[in-house]
């Protein structure tokens, strides 16, 4: 618990490191850019087809004719923009990450380095094309899971529940890897990725709520198209900055463990050694004793 209330701390006080703000809004405009193209090419075309989906799902007729007697507006209409933002967020969020995980966690992780573990041995477990290569493969494996429950985002509780978890998991395991991948050995990483794997996985979890909550913003933006310009960029940065958050909070944990690992491994190597020492000194004075 000491661990992981120490790195939480720390992540937050890196945030506010003039370096970090400021990659931080790199992303931010290849991802604008990008949702730019995106939506210029197929806002209209995604609003209609949800829209028509939604209108041809029996399931949801009645429920639609019963909320149609409270609003006097299409009820569709004006939600089929709100399903197509809701769809795109993982996406976006999952963008996010592979930024981050490519050009910010090795910078932020480096920044840590310098800072509070300059003297840790650097034993490059992992080379930077293997680390790309495992994070767009768990990548692809959280997006199908994306797909593949989106259906059940249906139900209230589960659409509060499923995609956390999902970005959860892909932060722990694409995270936790890339803050060892310069120190930490193949065993290393290995050993520490087994003993801490439940406090790793619930930082991953708590920033994929944390990652979450932007929603909020980026859907404000359509409800006031007005402030949308505004308000979309802002909950893309905010997206950025909470993983450039769970990157030092990795970072953070995964170097200070990595650091008591192998000062326990000195320390038991001494202790051995010191006890290899008595026995030989036993040994000889049993020898020489008349």
């Amino acid at each position: 618990m000491r661990l992981l209330l120490d790195s939480f701390w720390r992540a937050v006080a890196y945030c506010l490191h003039p370096r970090v703000i400021v990659q931080s809004l790199l992303p931010l405009g290849l991802m604008i850019a990008l949702a730019t193209v995106l939506g210029y090419f197929y806002w209209d075309a995604a609003v209609a087809w949800t829209r028509s989906a939604l209108d041809a799902w029996p399931l949801l007729a009645g429920f639609w004719g019963w909320i149609g007697r409270f609003f006097s507006g299409d009820v569709t209409a004006a939600l089929a923009p709100l399903v197509v933002v809701f769809a795109a967020t993982p996406l976006i969020v999952v963008v996010s990450l592979l930024i981050v995980a490519g050009i910010m966690a090795p910078a932020l992780t480096r920044l840590v380095a310098e800072r509070r573990f300059a003297s840790l041995e650097q034993k490059k477990g992992a080379s930077f094309f293997g680390s790309m290569a495992r994070s767009i493969g768990l990548t692809v494996l959280a997006l199908l899971a994306l797909v593949v429950s989106m259906p059940l985002w249906l139900i209230p509780p589960l659409v509060l529940i499923l995609p956390p978890l999902i970005w959860g998991w892909l932060t722990y395991r694409v995270m936790s890897f890339d803050a060892l991948a310069e120190h930490a050995s193949p065993e290393e990483r290995d050993t520490l990725l087994r003993t801490h794997r439940l406090p790793l996985l619930g930082i991953g979890v708590l920033c994929g709520y944390l990652g979450a909550a932007p929603s909020i913003v980026w859907a404000s933006g359509l409800l006031f198209a007005a402030a949308f310009f505004v308000l979309a960029p802002l909950a893309i940065w905010i997206y950025t900055l909470v993983f450039a958050f769970s990157a030092l909070w990795f970072a953070h944990y995964c170097l200070d463990a990595l650091a008591q690992l192998r000062a326990q491994r000195a320390a038991a190597a001494v202790s051995s050694s010191a006890v290899e020492v008595l026995d030989a000194s036993a040994a000889a004075s049993q020898w020489s004793a008349p």
